[in-house]
């Protein structure tokens, strides 16, 4: 398939310091037979030094490219006509503020591929960052949890440290509080990447039953997988198929966590259709003890009334005014911290890089350059020769209303 391939600058304000692939994997791919470029970047995680020591080629021009490779949605001016890309698109569930992309990708006869379509024939998807959302929102929460405590922040942004690395050095020096509780809902990749950094906080896992009913003499964290969490509204057995399926008719039954925990850390795959998880009238409940809710889901209007919006990495944290369910200062009384950015693998750019590089190597590569035999790339590309494709076509309206 796709034999000349090109690593975007990406365009995006503020800009995104991630990439694709590493130098490594790049000269990796060269000696597959693939015919490397990295457009010139003075953001980037991974400096164009680095690239060129590889001999890499690094240019700004990238219009010999049959395929070209990116993270986030690359800006309209940057789109070539008649090119390939493969970038997170975030149109699929019709997202506003996109429409004016696949518009465009449409009218200039691009063939996009979105990695988050990206998946194996059991429906898995193959490339995601989530793990890294999970490690430095976890981190993150920490953080808020000395600010909500009035003191001095002693953990370095992770955005300001030079991989996860030097992070966990922070880490190993925070001290935690023998007697701080968290709660952390999901079990999935955000979960476990949230549950590393909790461990190699000092923190010990327990069980929801005994986080609930026992004493501990030092930090301990629970998690929550759905059938912790919620119950079916009749009373009849929960049924965690059932539930996923369609998980109408059932309700959350957080509120004793939240009177046992000082930080609920949010790691859940949200369904709209689903109940709230955490209600604004649920934290004026007597005996709640949450000081931070760190929303790493970060589902606006969603299942924790707490998250009024996204944050951001430059500006994290944000105050909830119990009493009115409106934003505050952080730190003013009756409120809590809220920590909700919505793109934290960001943070640790050199590391979820890499991570993510891998797997579009041995999962993906193979895929674009030679026989896509099990349909991946198919599957993935939601437009070609200005048409979208079979499983996309209910796209057309929203596509059509971003003409520009």
């Amino acid at each position: 398939m796709f034999k000349k391939i090109g690593l975007l600058r990406e365009g995006k304000t503020p800009p995104d310091r991630r990439v694709p692939l590493t130098p490594k994997q790049c000269r990796e791919a060269m000696l597959q037979g693939i015919d490397m470029a990295v457009q010139r970047s003075p953001v980037r995680a991974y400096t164009d030094a680095e690239y060129t020591a590889l001999d890499v080629r690094v240019t700004e021009d990238l219009t010999d490219r049959e395929l070209l490779i990116g993270i986030k949605e690359v800006p309209l001016d940057m789109l070539m006509a008649d090119k390939a890309y493969l970038f997170f698109s975030h149109t699929i569930k019709q997202q506003p503020y996109n429409a004016a992309l696949l518009h465009t990708v449409l009218e200039r006869r691009i063939t996009l591929i979105d990695h988050e379509l990206l998946t194996a024939p059991n429906g898995k998807r193959v490339l995601a960052f989530g793990k890294w959302a999970g490690v430095v929102g976890a981190y993150n929460g920490l953080r808020a949890w000395e600010i909500a405590q009035g003191k001095k922040i002693t953990l370095r942004p992770a955005h300001e440290c030079h991989d996860r690395i030097e992070m966990d050095q922070h880490l190993d020096e925070f001290p935690i509080p023998k007697d701080l509780r968290i709660v952390l809902t999901g079990t999935g990749r955000v979960g476990h990447g949230a549950m590393e950094t909790l461990d190699r906080a000092g923190l010990t896992k327990v069980s929801p039953e005994e986080f609930l009913n026992k004493s501990f003499d030092g930090p301990v964290y629970t998690v929550l997988g759905s059938s912790d969490l919620y119950v079916r509204a009749d009373g009849q057995t929960f049924d965690r198929d059932a539930f996923h399926a369609d998980p109408r008719g059932h309700r959350a039954e957080f509120l004793p966590f939240a009177k046992r925990a000082h930080i609920y850390i949010a790691c859940h795959f949200w369904d709209a259709r689903g109940p709230k998880i955490l209600t604004a009238d649920d934290l004026r409940e007597p005996g709640v003890g949450l000081k931070v809710v760190a929303d790493i889901s970060c589902d606006i209007d969603g299942p924790i009334d707490s998250t009024l919006r996204a944050s951001t990495i430059a500006d994290p944290f944000f105050g909830y005014d119990i009493a009115t369910g409106e934003e505050c200062a952080v730190g003013a009384p009756g409120s809590i911290t809220v920590m909700s950015v919505d793109n934290l693998p960001a943070e640790l750019p050199r590391d979820s890089s890499k991570s993510f590089g891998q797997d579009l190597m041995s999962n993906v590569m193979p895929h674009l350059t030679g026989n896509d035999g099990e349909g991946m790339i198919e599957r993935a590309t939601i437009a070609k020769g200005g048409r979208l494709t079979e499983h996309y076509t209910y796209l057309a309206n929203y596509a059509a209303g971003g003409a520009v």
